[in-house]
């Protein structure tokens, strides 16, 4: 596997912490800030040249925060959960003073001026800001390539994708380059590259992590949300970015502290809904035997798990509805955008007021179909990804096992259904394909309870151990 790298164990340096290890061992004073994050932007400087994760690196200003987080440290001042940890930004969030790009060629030198909300909690909780990691323009397709920085490579193996949207984010936890990175999610871009690239990311529920928009406060699709290498990893970044902010109307008035509860659940009565396929969708026979293995790492937890037959089709056409008409709304007026982008503009000024009344009635009647689901079971287990990482030199997935996708959107279905449910759900390594590919199982749980996923998600790292497999790159040429 040598051009394609390989997988190993471990790495044994401060940046193959996990982030809840780095923040015990700085409040014990046995390393430091800016010893961690030195050791992060070493091993930038060692693999991001081979997948492209990280797009704008901003070291000094890193290195000048984490000199700062040790004085607090020296003077027994705590800023936050995050206080010394390095944390990289997805380069859809305004970074005041960083260059932020949105992956698009219009943007391409644009500097904001104000920090969007979740880097302006991450920056109060403490977090060290290394840089941006690469996007599709404005997060658009589950395929991490832009006109301005090229593709992010798969670190298991680079001549795959990364995922996306937030595939620059998946690829440099994979890497060990940080142990946190935000991200975001409509059709699965937390979940997806978290699933290629063998980490852990959560699409927690709509107004969980409230986010800012210009364009369309109370729409409910798109969702702000943390990756990381591991289910503890992401609940304590949760309880930095997590809580009340009257910038969005859909902020949930729970505090971020409800994400420092212990992990550990009673596992005994837990119900849970295996679903191989989502109710008929096409799945590639190497992603399905890696994620039917799952069922026996589950009920060796003591956990009930029964198959189920599921439709969601009504989601379908609810998705796509809202999605494009989203699309027309905020991006209808960019000048100079890519083919993705455009088409899905124009998707979204053909939307009717009729279409947007079908889709309603259609999300309405999924959400009261599904709460009676979650009455009976606790948990939906299922695929994240229908594929596993496919071509870095494709656009798109075009064909499922064997059957034909009808445009770039279609085979992410696994996902973008799961996102029209308001419900929170998690990747979490699942393990690999013969070919050493990496495959995430899709925890998805009742709306709102968000620290059960990671519950569970939790004990299925624990018991399995997936997640401490490292790609192990090539040695550089030249």
């Amino acid at each position: 596997m040598s051009e394609h790298g390989g997988h190993v164990s471990h790495h044994d340096g401060p940046a193959d912490l996990t982030a809840t290890e780095m923040a015990a061992l700085l409040r014990a004073r046995e390393v430091s800030a800016v010893e961690l994050t030195q050791a992060c932007l070493r091993r930038i400087e060692e693999t991001n040249p081979q997948v492209n994760a990280i797009v704008t690196l901003t070291a000094e200003r890193a290195l000048d925060q984490a000199a700062r987080a040790d004085e607090d440290l020296a003077r027994g001042l705590v800023r936050g959960p995050l206080h010394g940890i390095p944390v990289a930004h997805k380069d859809l969030a305004d970074t005041a003073g960083v260059r932020t790009t949105y992956g698009s060629r219009a943007f391409a030198d644009h500097v904001p001026v104000e920090d969007d909300p979740l880097v302006r909690r991450i920056r109060e909780a403490g977090g060290i800001a290394l840089g941006k990691t690469n996007t599709p323009e404005f997060g658009t397709g589950s395929h991490t390539v832009n006109e301005v920085f090229g593709a992010t490579r798969n670190p298991y193996d680079l001549s795959k994708s990364a995922g996306g949207s937030s595939g620059g984010a998946a690829a440099a936890l994979a890497c060990r380059m940080v142990p946190l990175a935000d991200g975001s999610d409509m059709g699965g871009s937390l979940r997806n590259p978290a699933s290629f690239c063998n980490v852990a990311g959560l699409r927690p529920t709509p107004g969980r992590v409230p986010s800012k928009s210009p364009t369309a406060a109370w729409f409910t699709l798109s969702v702000a949300g943390p990756m990381a290498r591991t289910a503890g990893d992401l609940a304590l970044f949760m309880s930095a970015i997590a809580g009340f902010d009257p910038v969005s109307p859909l902020s949930i008035r729970e505090d971020g502290s409800a994400f420092t509860e212990p992990l550990d659940m009673d596992l005994t009565s837990v119900r849970v809904a295996f679903s191989p396929d989502l109710g008929g969708l096409p799945v590639d026979p190497r992603t399905a035997a890696v994620t039917a293995r799952a069922v026996e790492a589950l009920t060796g937890l003591g956990v009930k798990v029964e198959q189920v037959d599921l439709d969601l089709s009504d989601a379908e056409e609810a998705f796509r509805v809202y999605r494009s008409w989203h699309y027309a709304l905020a991006f209808g007026d960019f000048p100079d955008v890519g083919p993705n982008v455009a088409w899905n503009v124009e998707q979204g000024r053909k939307v009717t007021g009729a279409d947007l009344g079908r889709a309603e009635r259609l999300r309405t009647r999924l959400w009261h179909r599904m709460r009676r689901f979650f009455g009976r079971y606790d948990f939906l287990v299922a695929p994240v990804s229908q594929v596993p990482p496919f071509p870095i030199g494709q656009p798109y997935v075009t064909e499922v096992a064997g059957v034909e996708m009808p445009d770039y959107l279609a085979w992410m279905r696994s996902c973008y259904w799961i996102s029209a449910l308001h419900a929170p759900a998690m990747s979490v390594p699942c393990g690999f394909t013969s070919d050493g590919l990496p495959v995430g199982l899709q925890i998805i749980g009742r709306p709102w309870a968000d620290m059960d996923v990671l519950r569970l998600g939790h004990a299925f790292e624990q018991a399995t151990g997936f997640w401490r497999t490292a790609p192990r790159l090539p040695e550089p040429t030249g």
